[in-house]
């Protein structure tokens, strides 16, 4: 009788909770919360915007009217027009610049962050996982590179561009950008190596590139996102500076940066056409930077 019942006992379904990995736990913790929420449809809708600048206005934004839109004061019954946020001092449509704006930034920030995640990345595992002299040779370029300062390298760099585009921001501060990523991901390889299914793969005869990329890289990767995704607003914040002083973007490209350098010489008269595209700027760091947070909170157990 006593086996039935063990019989029935073992038969009868239940519902049992299924073991998650460390992204699907991130994943599910992140879904509730709400900062994570609010970036995460900003950042949906500016790239929405980047993409497909033309869905919210018709206006041009290189299209100059002095004669009949000189700094034009906001049109508030206007909304979506080409004289919604007003005109600056070419005559230009501040709401649609502000839209396609928004292109030439989150392409630098996303461009930059990825080429400095890859070889970041790449540098920082090569390091971690033969150490030695590999490692003390990287490691030494990486102090190298520290040296220099981001903005001021990026500013030598440009300036040997004879016409620069959005590429050749994304080059300079890609070369100099690097550094952090492979220090965090050597830090993370230094650890996950000593692992017990890293011994076990080297033991059943796993080769070094199956070893890095099938073991240690998905376990070694959550720091490296966090990062990046932190140094994504630093990164459009870099464009815009370098924009503004002269040195970044230029015309015909479309630059929040470019316009609120133009704005401050009429910032007496017409403080809406630097209040817009900064506060573009400003908006759009913040969402990614809050992202950052909120990725760091999920994928670090300690925090939760």
């Amino acid at each position: 009788m006593a086996v039935e019942q063990d019989q029935l006992l073992e038969t009868r379904p239940e519902k049992r909770e299924e073991a998650r990995s460390l992204w699907q736990d991130a994943w599910r913790d992140l879904r509730r919360r709400p900062i994570f929420l609010v970036s995460a449809v900003l950042i949906v809708l500016l790239v929405i915007i980047a993409i497909f600048p033309g869905l919210f206005t018709d206006a041009d934004p290189r299209h100059a009217d002095l004669v009949n839109n000189y700094l034009k004061k906001p049109n508030w019954t206007d909304f979506f027009g080409a004289g919604w946020f007003g005109y600056d001092g070419q005559g230009r449509s501040i709401y649609a610049r502000v839209l396609y704006g928004a292109r030439a930034s989150i392409t630098v920030g996303i461009c930059v962050t990825l080429a400095v995640a890859i070889t970041g990345g790449l540098a920082g595992m090569v390091a971690g996982y033969f150490g030695g002299w590999v490692d003390a040779l990287i490691s030494r370029l990486v102090d190298i590179f520290f040296g220099i300062p981001l903005l001021l390298g990026a500013l030598v760099i440009l300036n040997a561009f004879t016409h620069r585009t959005v590429w050749s921001v994304v080059f300079a501060l890609a070369f100099l950008g690097w550094t952090q990523i492979a220090r965090v991901m050597r830090g993370a390889v230094l650890t996950v190596k000593q692992a017990d299914y890293v011994t076990a793969a080297r033991a059943l005869g796993a080769g070094t590139r199956r070893i890095m990329f099938r073991h240690i890289l998905p376990n070694a990767v959550a720091p490296v996102i966090v990062v990046a995704t932190i140094a994504l607003g630093g990164y459009i914040a870099a464009e815009a500076t370098l924009s503004y002083l002269g040195i970044g973007l230029q015309d015909p490209t479309i630059s929040w940066g470019i316009d609120i350098s133009s704005a401050q010489n009429v910032i007496r008269t017409a403080p809406y056409a630097l209040f817009f595209p900064a506060a573009a700027l400003s908006i759009t760091v913040l969402a990614f930077i809050m992202l950052g947070d909120a990725v760091r909170d999920a994928l670090d157990p300690k925090l939760r």
